[in-house]
């Protein structure tokens, strides 16, 4: 049997216990309880859906104003709003577009007819009636969104689209976007 002498003996022992007491300085004394936060589920926040968009469908168009757009129900509604109340809102749209669009057809018409004698200012009133059929179209998809929309979780807006077969060409269109619920579950 081999001996072992008491100086190599105090020297293994003294090793370990040096160790011990370094890795006790690396921890802390006190224990940190994690909250139940960090734990907690992640929060969902819901995405933003495609807004349903509706083209107009008249004969009559101008600088991108449709003289009509078109009262079909999308499928893409179903469960939000009812088909008599959209067709309904969408007639209104029509009969400010009716009042509007007749007029600023005709004044375009007086002033492509006058144009090469005035220099191009006989455009002028065209342009401002499409200014204020825009604002008149604002005017009412907001009413609509006020007393009835916004408390579906929906709203109307009129957006400057590019038109279907060429990018060049731009077109008034009615978007009807689908407001994201409130979530409950995150801290004010």
């Amino acid at each position: 049997m081999s001996q072992v002498s008491p100086a190599g003996a105090g020297a293994g022992a003294a090793a370990p216990a040096a160790a011990a007491t370094a890795a006790s300085d690396d921890e802390p004394e006190i224990d940190v309880i994690s909250s139940s936060d960090s734990e907690s589920e992640p929060i969902y926040i819901p995405r933003e859906k495609e807004p349903v968009v509706i083209r107009g469908v008249g004969n009559i168009t101008v600088f991108g104003m449709n003289s009509r757009f078109n009262t079909d129900y999308p499928p893409e509604l179903t469960g939000y709003i009812a088909p008599e109340e959209l067709s309904a809102t969408l007639s209104r749209v029509n009969a400010v577009l009716k009042r509007h669009v007749q007029t600023s057809s005709r004044w375009l018409l007086c002033g492509l007819a006058f144009c090469c004698c005035s220099l191009g200012c006989s455009m002028w009133p065209v342009l401002c009636l499409n200014r204020r059929t825009v604002l008149a179209l604002e005017k009412c998809l907001d009413h609509e969104n006020v007393s009835l929309y916004h408390k579906l979780g929906l709203h109307w807006t009129l957006a400057r689209r590019p038109t279907e077969p060429s990018d060049r060409l731009t077109e008034y269109v009615l978007e009807l976007k689908i407001l994201p619920k409130a979530a409950l579950n995150i801290p004010d």
